[in-house]
């Protein structure tokens, strides 16, 4: 088993600490946060030893989970590395692009693990399509949540709409070509809602659009390539694949037939894939438990990781330039 810590004992970092507990490929333990308070009353509610030093943490450790604000990735996960420590790092992987460059130096030069926390690529509805969606030309993607105070500190871009910006950096396999943004904050002081067009050099446009003032949740992408329009429903757990081929020569009652202006002849038709049940944070974990064990690659790479940084800074960025006017 692998010997495993966190850092950080909020939100996110208590679901991480019961998985790891529960989990059969880790031996949780301790965790460590710097409020002190917190920590006893995380230890006493789990059952599981609070370390008030980090450095005493990381050295009882093969592995340290990094779940603590993105302002402080970057030195958590720099001084676990330097110790020999695989990292685990909740996304945004760095507060900065450089700083995520500099990770990726120490990893390669340490010799360890390091796997970003972008959950989303564990949906089991993204799982079931993923082998599906091939060279897709336009992506569209809502990212609605309700007003949540926690994670306001940082604007929405790298608080919801990174997920998809991940998404589709996983499955558009073309350098960025140009960005253009909008973001407006309504109650935060950073923007509550944005919406980004993201241009590849293969000509694939992703069109994203993310809030977190809005009056119901929703996850939504959708893809669409030569032949095929798929969409994942991320919250619900749904997908809708929707595929066209040439039409049989004498089509059946219930075909579905379509005709475009030259003549050619479609049928469309609907697949059903299989969408397992299960939980994402646990297998995101617990297959980065197999990257240790194996010498794999991590499903999520550092790379990964940093790649999907760089391109939300770009859209943040993108928010202050002027929008260009093509002349009449």
């Amino acid at each position: 088993m692998i010997k495993a810590g966190v850092l950080g004992a909020g939100h996110l970092g208590k679901i991480h600490l019961r998985l790891l507990g529960e989990s059969p490929r880790y031996e949780l333990v301790g965790f460590y946060d710097p409020d002190l308070v917190r920590g006893k009353q995380v230890s006493e509610e789990f059952g599981i030893r609070y370390f008030d030093n980090m450095g005493e943490l990381i050295d009882a450790v093969d592995m340290v989970d990094i779940v603590t604000p993105t302002l402080s990735h970057y030195d958590c996960a720099s001084r676990a590395i330097r110790e020999g420590r695989h990292v685990f790092i909740e996304k945004p992987v760095t507060h900065t692009y450089e700083e995520a460059q500099e990770l990726m130096e120490l990893v390669e030069a340490r010799g360890v693990k390091a796997q970003v926390g972008h959950v989303e690529r564990f949906n089991p509805a993204f799982t079931a399509v993923a082998d599906a969606i091939d060279s897709p030309m336009f992506i569209e993607t809502h990212r609605l949540a309700e007003f949540n105070p926690r994670g306001t500190d940082v604007p929405v871009v790298l608080d919801l709409m990174i997920h998809d910006i991940d998404i589709i950096l996983s499955v558009v396999r073309s350098p960025v070509r140009d960005i253009r943004a909008s973001g407006v904050s309504v109650i935060s002081k950073s923007p509550d809602i944005a919406n980004a067009r993201i241009a590849f050099e293969n000509g694939c446009v992703a069109n994203l659009t993310a809030s977190r003032i809005s009056l119901k949740n929703m996850r939504k992408s959708r893809f669409f390539q030569r032949d095929a329009y798929i969409s994942v429903d991320f919250l619900e757990r749904k997908v809708e694949v929707v595929k066209m081929k040439d039409a049989p020569s004498s089509p059946g009652e219930f075909d579905m037939i379509l005709q475009n202006a030259e003549g050619e002849k479609k049928q469309i038709y609907f697949e059903n894939p299989e969408i397992r049940a299960n939980n994402a944070i646990l297998d995101e974990l617990e297959t980065f438990a197999t990257a240790i064990e194996t010498g794999g690659d991590p499903v999520v790479s550092l790379k990964d990781g940093a790649r999907a940084l760089d391109v939300a800074l770009r859209v943040i960025r993108a928010f202050d330039e002027p929008a260009r006017v093509e002349p009449s």
